[in-house]
């Protein structure tokens, strides 16, 4: 079988050295240049490639296209290929074709990288041979073609879900939903909705779905989907009969008739939000019958994630906070309800169809200064400009850095969150928050 791979990321690459291992003949195109590393790589496997545009008549000789999750549906490559009846998947499916190892899934707006990441750190202390692949690193492919894991932990995007078909975990988290990229799915939060709940659209009775009681959108995607996987929820305001809920200071987990407890000060990772990652985790864990004094101990000595509510320094009493990876309005909120400090928020970048008027509020209460930083700040400051007394332009990280600390005074926080993309000014939000802690370390 001849296979076309479009897009020469860590995706793409990933899925044609799997599919080259399996013996199938790989083509790798991209419609820009193909990063030098990247290159190399291809190189070095020997597979072909061709960079700078697609070249329709080679995708036609293809029998099954493998999708980067950042090509859009209605690229024309994906439009040509669609016309011509070859069919098209992503590099999360291919890669779940060419294991039985059992997969835990995880997908929603925030908290995906957070929740894996613990879920990973307890499955590893526990002695299981589990690889954290996906949005989160390695791609799924790469690491089934470098080894067969015993154990998959994905990070699943919306973009990463859309080319999915037969993918099935064996446990699939949903941690919650809130409008983001609204541009790619047509200004629709239930047609983004949908796209996540595609997590679950293979799974059986055999599986599991675990998922917020708390969220509004998740119980509306409940209601409108077929779900048959075993359902366990997690709530900060309800008591449950399985799953796990706050009560007072404390969790209790709660499956299989076996219940236990954790207090909420022992919890590594502070915030609302980490809350419910930890609750999420600890439900994973208690399906893979993990013992609970040794969930308590991983959920309680996790290091936070570099780029998520990353304490970077105390400078002259001024606290700074990386949480470059808040590329969403919820991310944001998230954040700034977490941190009880006077706030110095450095935000903007690439607005997605963001809805500011849900932080206005909680930006009224908490934050004294917003520093702008994005090539177009205007629609920040209609936001807030009734919230804030301080607003600040820049256009770099250095001046936005500087600025923010000029505004702040002992006991402040400066917050890092921009709620945007990053890619107005940066490559990445991992630049990004890289750029943040190198200008706060200069200071």
């Amino acid at each position: 079988m001849k296979i076309v791979v479009l897009g020469a990321g860590e995706s793409g690459v990933g899925a044609a050295r799997l599919a080259q291992q399996l013996g199938f003949e790989v083509l790798v195109s991209d419609s820009g240049a193909i990063r030098p590393e990247r290159r190399h790589e291809l190189q070095q496997m020997g597979v072909p490639f061709e960079e700078g545009g697609h070249h329709l008549p080679l995708l036609e000789q293809a029998q099954l296209i493998i999708k980067s999750p950042g090509i859009p549906p209605k690229a024309p490559p994906v439009q040509y290929a669609r016309q011509c009846g070859i069919p098209i998947i992503g590099e999360i499916e291919f890669a779940a074709r060419y294991t039985r190892s059992p997969i835990i899934a995880v997908t929603g707006t925030n908290g995906k990288s957070t929740t894996v990441s613990l879920i990973w750190h307890i499955l590893r202390r526990a002695g299981l041979d589990a690889a954290l692949v996906g949005n989160i690193g390695k791609s799924f492919a790469a690491q089934r073609a470098e080894r067969d894991a015993a154990c998959y932990v994905v990070e699943v995007s919306s973009f990463q879900l859309e080319d999915c078909y037969a993918f099935k975990p064996y446990v699939a988290v949903i941690t919650n939903i809130t409008s983001n990229h609204l541009d790619r799915y047509e200004y629709s939060v239930q047609r983004y909705a949908d796209t996540k709940f595609r997590i679950t659209q293979a799974q059986d009775e055999q599986d599991f779905l675990v998922y917020c009681a708390d969220d509004e959108q998740t119980q509306e995607g409940i209601r409108r989907h077929t779900i048959r996987a075993q359902q366990l929820t997690f709530s900060q305001h309800q008591h449950l009969s399985q799953g796990a809920w706050r009560q007072d200071e404390h969790i209790f987990f709660s499956l299989t008739k076996q219940t236990f407890t954790m207090p909420l000060q022992q919890l590594a990772l502070r915030g609302k939000h980490n809350v419910y990652n930890s609750m999420a985790a600890g439900i994973v864990a208690r399906l893979f019958d993990i013992k609970s004094e040794l969930i308590r101990e991983a959920l309680s000595d996790f290091k936070s994630l570099e780029h998520r509510l990353e304490w970077v320094a105390d400078i002259k009493g001024v606290e700074f906070i990386n949480d470059s990876k808040a590329t969403s309005v919820n991310a944001a909120w998230y954040a700034l309800e977490s941190i009880s400090k006077p706030i110095i928020w450095i935000a903007g970048g690439v607005d997605k169809g963001n809805d500011y008027s849900v932080l206005q509020d909680l930006v009224r209460k908490k934050v004294k200064a917003l520093v702008c930083l994005g090539a177009d700040n205007r629609k920040l400051h209609e936001a807030f400009s009734t919230c804030v007394d301080l607003i600040v332009n820049t256009n770099n990280m250095r001046d936005a850095v500087k600025a923010a600390f000029h505004l702040s005074a002992p006991g402040d926080c400066v917050l890092l969150s921009p709620a945007c993309a990053s890619f107005d000014l940066f490559e990445n939000y991992e630049e990004r928050g890289r750029q943040f802690k190198e200008n706060v370390r200069e200071l």
